[in-house]
């Protein structure tokens, strides 16, 4: 039986996706929790402790795209800050989770959904900006981890 790709997980904190290479292998990408963006893990180091992970607290997965959004821009929204419009729609889901919180309930199945298509849309975002630096073009946005600088 062959391997699926791609395979979401979440290892330590930062959402990893599994991808097939042309040539048959495997290459994975964490996300950086400084940066916002995915980063190829160059030597795929950490593939083979996910795929074999049994009962592992600090590995979840596999799971599906949709988690693996989910999941991404929870992260993100915790661990970074930053201007532009993907920062405004973090302060909109915050919003949503302090009024439940201050009435002292869950989220309404209207806000949830809200919530979820947010998040769908912020990922975008950092795709598209991922892909527009790639391209060459200056950042839109600056961004500042609350992790501090990286050693």
């Amino acid at each position: 039986m062959a391997f699926q790709t791609p395979r979401f997980y979440k290892y330590y904190s930062r959402t990893y996706r599994i991808d097939s290479t042309p040539d048959g292998g495997l290459k994975g990408t964490i996300l950086n929790l400084h940066t916002g963006f995915f980063e190829e893990d160059q030597d795929s180091s950490h593939i083979r402790e996910l795929i074999w992970a049994t009962t592992e607290s600090n590995i979840d997965g596999p799971f599906d795209e949709e988690k693996f959004i989910q999941e991404t821009e929870i992260e993100r929204c915790l661990y970074l800050n930053g201007d532009g419009p993907i920062f405004a729609l973090y302060e909109t889901v915050r919003g949503i989770d302090d009024v439940a919180v201050r009435e002292g309930r869950r989220r309404t199945p209207q806000e949830t959904a809200l919530v979820r298509a947010l998040r769908k849309r912020t990922f975008k975002m950092w795709e598209d900006e991922a892909a527009r630096r790639a391209a060459g073009e200056p950042p839109a946005f600056t961004v500042t981890s609350r992790l501090g600088p990286r050693q």
